[in-house]
Parts: C-alpha cells; structure tokens; sequence
C-alpha cells in the first residue's frame, strides 16, 4: 500500500450518543457524510473519539462501522493505542479485519518505558498487522515525549509503513527535528487541532489530523496553503486558532467540538460520557461563538449548511 493516499485533511471523528450514552451511529453516519462533503481526503478514530471510554465490543463495531460509512471515499485510520502490546495488538488485528488503511498507536501513558520498549511495542504493532502504522505521540495531551532519535530508529525499520503525528511541545521544532531525523523521507502530520497547520505546513507535514467540527475551514486553509495563498490562509487561521488555544486538555478539546457540531445541526446533543475533565461555561461558550461566526464569514459559510 503506497503512503502517498495520506495527506491533507484527515479530521479526527467525534462520537455522537443517544440520550441513554450508547453510541448513535445514524449520527456518526451522518458526521462523515457531511466532512466528506466538505473535500476532506479521509476521517480518522482517535483519542477525541473517545475511544478509551468505550468497551472493546464497542470498539470493534465502531471500527467496522465507520469504514462501511466511509464508503471506500479516503482511507480510514483507527487509534490502536494501549498499556500494553497485547491489547495494542488485539486493536490493531481488528481495525485490520474491520477494512481500516491503517492504525494509529500512542504509546502506554502509565508507565514511562525506556526506549528499547518503546520500540519493542510499535515492532510488535508492524508484526502482527500488514497495515501502516502512525506513531503517535500525544504527550501534549496524555503521556511522556517519545525521543526523536527513537522514533527515527522505528522509520529506518519500516520507512514504507510508518508515519507520525507528533504532538510534543514545542510543535514547530519537533516537527522540522522529525523531518530532519528522517531524511524528509516520512509523512507527518499537524495534530493541534490547527493551531499549528500553517507553521507545521511550511515545515514539511503531509496533513493534518483536526477534529471534525469545521471540515470547510481546515479544506479551505490546507488549500490555501498548497496554492501559496498566504493572505488567505492566516485569515482562517486567525479565528480558529483563537479557538483552539483556549483549549488546554482532550476533553476541552470534546466539549467544544460537540458544541459546534451541534450549532451546525450536524450533532443532536453534547453528551460526553463521564467523569469527563472539562466543563464549557457560558462565557467560554460565547467566546467560541464569536469566533466561530468570524470563521464562517472569512469562508463564506453560515452554520445552517
């Protein structure tokens, strides 16, 4: 499989529920119908997915659903991700089974692994699976830095099935240290959420991994990008930056995404299973929206559509 069909704008898919916290897949169906609408390359199950709340039944069938509603229009990558090599193998063998174009493993966030585990675990992920792997490293959120050097040891091993989305502070930096470290052999991508699209584009990434929430923005920006539209792309970027980085933890980043999706009639509520780490204030609501409306003008977009 060539790496070349991952690029662009892969957002990383909310999970809607019914009132009762089971997962409400008409919505989901729904979720990916319009981001795909909106020009996005393929859709993606992550952390914002809320994944670690689901039981592993639920895992499996969010997994083989969501590559039946992608409808073969991008490739679907699945967060595989565990606390151990067992369970991050047992993910990655169903989201294989399932139809996925690859998985996406963040490495265990309880226990601090020296480097030779660390790689032990990612080369147990590419023995027990044919798909590519992205390395995720998610320490801006959960978890400790994985060390360059190590991640450029694994892309030397299997530099035809691995990527990365690095999330480590400072992101501008480690994203040019990444590229460098490997030659500017590897596909990278953004996973701020935007914040960091246009900096991390002139770096060198392939994409970028955003939620879900504004597809016709985060199209509108990576094309603005790829043509040299400069002046328009930090338009967009103003607004939407100003709205990520009032986010300061994964379930902030949940809240508010659940939050816009339903003003954009797209979701039917804002339910997020618990204990959840974040509470959206009405006076953060408001910020967002102001923000939110200046986005939609700059791109011509109204939240009905």
């Amino acid at each position: 499989m060539t790496l070349n069909r991952f690029h662009g704008v892969m957002p990383v898919l909310q999970l809607p529920y019914h009132e009762n916290l089971s997962i409400d897949y008409e919505t989901l169906s729904r979720e990916i119908d319009w981001n795909f609408d909106h020009g996005v390359t393929g859709v993606v199950l992550a952390l914002a997915s809320e994944i670690f709340r689901l039981t592993d039944t639920e895992r499996d069938e969010l997994a083989e659903r969501t590559v039946g509603f992608t409808k073969e229009r991008g490739p679907v990558i699945i967060s595989v991700g565990a606390e151990s090599s067992f369970q991050a193998v047992r993910h990655a063998r169903n989201a294989e089974r399932a139809g996925a174009d690859a998985v996406m493993a963040i490495p265990p966030v309880i226990t601090r692994c020296p480097a030779d585990q660390i790689g032990a675990y990612y080369e147990e992920l590419l023995g027990a699976i044919s798909l590519p792997v992205i390395i995720q490293d998610a320490s801006g959120y959960v978890g400790a830095a994985l060390s360059i050097q190590n991640q450029a040891d694994l892309f030397a091993s299997a530099p035809d099935r691995i990527m990365f989305k690095p999330e480590a502070q400072p992101l501008g930096p480690t994203v040019s240290a990444l590229a460098e470290a490997t030659d500017r052999r590897s596909r990278i991508f953004e996973g701020s959420g935007g914040l960091a699209l246009v900096e991390s584009f002139i770096r060198g990434v392939s994409g970028t991994m955003p939620g879900g929430e504004w597809p016709w923005a985060m199209t509108d920006l990576w094309n603005s990008l790829t043509t040299g539209d400069m002046d328009r792309a930090r338009a967009i970027h103003s607004p939407l930056a100003g709205i990520v980085s009032m986010l300061h933890n994964l379930d902030s980043f949940i809240a508010i995404e659940k939050m816009l999706l339903c003003e954009q009639g797209i979701f039917k509520n804002t339910l997020i299973r618990g204990p959840v780490g974040y509470r959206l204030d009405e006076t953060s609501r408001n910020q967002v929206l102001h923000l939110f409306r200046e986005l939609e003008e700059i791109c011509g977009k109204g939240s009905s559509e």
